[in-house]
């Protein structure tokens, strides 16, 4: 039984793989003097969604520090390629309040070329420091 792979509830099979995983680290005090002094950052790193609640209302700096670290994981997870675009990678939230990682364009592009299908998604803040991990599956 070397070289098998377990997975709880299902011995020696295994539909996915991880391929790689990324996280980063924001301090949303300098987080919030980079968007003081670049007054269209916001825009450039994030969709209007990211940049607002489900009610409508402006994301806090501790969140959007959180959707920029995902952003940063996500481009560690993929080898930090060029030609990646802020908008391709996108942090959106289900009805529950979960966040989840959509990709399109060119990071959904580089994903592709690694295989990579499925996502998951992790986003903390706290004591002045907003974090993320992202881990990138592919199927078998």
């Amino acid at each position: 039984m070397d070289n098998v792979l377990w997975i709880t509830g299902c011995p020696g099979k295994v539909s996915t793989v991880i391929v790689s995983v990324g996280n980063d680290v924001v301090l949303v005090e300098r987080f919030i003097a980079a968007l003081s002094r670049t007054p269209l950052l916001a825009e450039r790193l994030f969709t209007e969604s990211e940049r607002t609640t489900r009610s409508g209302n402006p994301r806090s700096a501790e969140s959007l520090a959180a959707r920029f670290a995902a952003k940063e994981a996500v481009a560690k997870a993929l080898g930090a390629p060029s030609g990646l675009h802020w908008h391709d990678c996108e942090i959106v939230v289900d009805p529950d309040g979960r966040p989840w990682l959509t990709v399109s364009g060119s990071v959904a592009a580089a994903a592709a070329d690694r295989g990579i299908e499925r996502w998951h998604l992790s986003l903390s803040h706290d004591g002045g420091i907003a974090s993320a991990v992202v881990i990138a599956e592919a199927g078998l």
